[in-house]
């Protein structure tokens, strides 16, 4: 086991060496569960996921022309394909926004993607996603009306005006378009893009982290992938592996222009993919496990914290059917613990995977916050004996 650790820290030096981004599992963070090939939610089959990252201007606040740091993210059930999934959503502490899910929570589906920006542009995204889906032939019609298309999309946000020109509505249709349009399958791009670009978490850089856990059920094996969009916390509760790493860094602390006290303020949205048959009653239960993964790294909460979950599963293709009975899929509820702590450990390592991939960025007003320095994390690790010497 000894030799394990080191080796893991090891490959973080040699992916630093290399120019290649590291993810929590190079530092030796030990870390619970098995994931999928790519460690993403792309593992699960038919998820795409893409990114449009928007980074411009430095220095002084003008209001319409930046610095803009923001931008959109699409995560795509079953790609450019109408085909509803079922869904359910959960909200730990509701301020913030994700909307659709008055209807997603009535009909029990997920009709198209799941969107997420920042606060201010979650107006251009929503109309933007349904301007697509009519473009793209991403729906389906009412049968006796076919001429008839509605749609009500999800979208998402957390707040990322201590970096960006929130107020200056940067945001596009067409740079929803080009999430949309780019999403793919395979590995997923992490850190400050998308819509994590302007992102804060637990004082350092944060932003769009991924993970994925397989586990089998009785007699088959399935995918739990996570996304989250991670701008929550303080530095006073941030906990690795146990360790109160956040009371160990206390410098590092974000720079804003004018000095403020740092505020216990922020949002999480996490996005949960599964191909496990699993119906809306079932998904609204895995979505409230997400915040078992959130506390242990210290995350509680707060009451500036917008934390809103949503689940899905690829399974039971065609169950939309507008016209014909359906006979569905369902894993009894019996067997769907390692389900749920799955999900709290796929959810627990995308924020880590958000925080170890993002840098340090400097926004308006030279607003600094500084990437988690993950050699000292390494350091610290130790020192508890979470990770060999």
């Amino acid at each position: 086991m000894k030799n394990t650790l080191i080796t893991l820290s090891a490959l973080f030096l040699i992916s630093q060496a290399f120019g290649q981004n590291p993810r929590a599992r190079d530092l030796g963070i030990p870390l619970d569960g098995q994931p999928g090939p790519l460690n993403a939610i792309t593992d699960v089959s038919g998820v795409t996921v893409g990114h449009t990252t928007l980074i411009s201007g430095d220095g002084k606040l003008e209001v319409g022309n930046g610095p803009v740091r923001t931008g959109v993210t699409a995560v795509l059930p079953r790609g450019k394909k109408y085909d509803p999934v079922f869904a359910g959503w959960y909200s730990l502490n509701g301020n913030g926004e994700m909307t659709g899910t008055t209807w997603m929570e009535e009909s029990g589906f997920l009709e198209g993607p799941v969107m997420i920006t920042n606060t201010h542009s979650v107006g251009v995204v929503r109309d933007a996603v349904v301007e697509w889906q009519f473009k793209n032939n991403v729906y389906d019609p009412l049968p006796d009306e076919p001429d008839v298309f509605w749609a009500l999309p999800v979208v998402a946000e957390t707040y990322d005006g201590d970096l960006n020109d929130i107020n200056g509505f940067h945001v596009t249709r067409e740079h929803a378009f080009s999430a949309l349009d780019n999403a793919k399958t395979g590995p997923v791009e992490e850190g400050g893009v998308g819509g994590g670009t302007g992102m804060i978490c637990h004082a350092f850089k944060g932003g769009i982290g991924t993970s994925s856990r397989q586990l089998e059920v009785g007699g088959t094996t399935y995918t739990i992938g996570v996304l989250v969009q991670a701008n929550y916390g303080n530095r006073r509760t941030f906990t690795i592996a146990g360790v109160p790493v956040g009371r160990e860094i206390t410098d590092l602390m974000p720079v804003m222009d004018p000095l403020r006290a740092e505020e216990d303020r922020g949002s999480i949205i996490v996005i949960v993919a599964t191909d496990a048959p699993l119906l809306p009653h079932q998904l609204k239960r895995l979505a409230r496990r997400v915040p078992i993964g959130i506390s242990r790294l210290g995350g509680y909460a707060s009451n500036g914290s917008g934390d809103i979950f949503i689940a899905f599963s690829t399974a039971n293709p065609g169950a939309a059917s507008r016209e014909e009975d359906q006979q569905v899929r369902m894993i009894p509820n019996d067997k769907m613990s390692g389900l749920f702590e799955a999900t709290a450990q796929a959810t627990e390592e995308s924020i880590l995977n958000a925080l170890v991939a993002a840098e340090t960025m400097t926004g308006k007003n030279n607003t600094t916050i500084y990437e988690l320095p993950e050699q000292r994390v390494i350091e610290i690790l130790k020192k508890y004996n979470r990770i060999a010497e």
